[in-house]
């Protein structure tokens, strides 16, 4: 294929060394999208976590875990999902990244009930007046993904989980967050970050200051 979206060379050359084009481009052909479906607006929207994967400007690699309550991740366009950040170790790894290099991979994956996965790849704008602060709480920036291609993974190799109890750190409508015990410790504590201004409910979430980081 000439104009594919999924495919560069490097793909290409394994591919023809496992002969493995033809169903390459059938899956693209038949499963890759440039718009989420209501199956998969449900899907990510649904989801309590995903894998994000970035790279700086020399193309070294960095993936990481994001995790929040249901509906944390939004599709907010037909082309475009949403997520907040959330206070962390301030490191900003993943969203360092994205300042320097917008191409981002996306897994979103379910390990309890019915194994499915969906990947999305594209270009992320990083916000920090974004709209969606005022109503996403415990939000201290605002990711926008531009999807280039979004398509689901084989599940044949998920292993089938229970879900415990979800994260007592999740930001929650209403809930004082809680401080993780790393920031006590001696070796760190004297240079902790504040943490930032965030919403706490659609109803008291003030105004944010700021611009885009672009």
């Amino acid at each position: 294929m000439t104009d594919s979206i999924m495919f560069h060379d490097g793909n290409r050359r394994l591919q023809d060394a496992f002969e493995s084009r033809k169903i390459s481009d059938r899956l693209e052909e038949k499963l890759t999208r440039r718009a989420f479906t209501a199956e998969d607006k449900d899907f990510i929207e649904s989801a309590i976590y995903f894998f994000i994967a970035t790279a700086d400007a020399q193309g070294r690699p960095d993936c990481s875990f994001k995790g929040g309550a249901p509906g944390f991740v939004r599709v907010t366009g037909p082309s475009e999902l949403a997520f907040p950040d959330f206070d962390g170790n301030g490191m900003f790894k993943s969203l360092g990244n994205l300042l320097v290099n917008p191409n981002v991979g996306l897994l979103f994956i379910a390990m309890h009930g019915k194994p499915k996965r969906l990947r999305v790849n594209g270009t992320a704008r990083i916000g920090r007046d974004d709209p969606l602060m005022r109503e996403t709480v415990g939000a201290q920036l605002i990711v926008r993904v531009a999807a280039r291609a979004i398509f689901p993974n084989c599940p044949r190799y998920i292993p089938t989980m229970q879900l415990v109890e979800p994260s007592a750190y999740t930001p929650l409508p209403g809930c004082e967050p809680l401080e993780p015990a790393w920031k006590g410790f001696d070796a760190f504590k004297d240079v902790i970050h504040p943490r930032q201004p965030v919403a706490r409910g659609a109803a008291d979430a003030a105004p944010r200051e700021g611009g885009q980081f672009d």
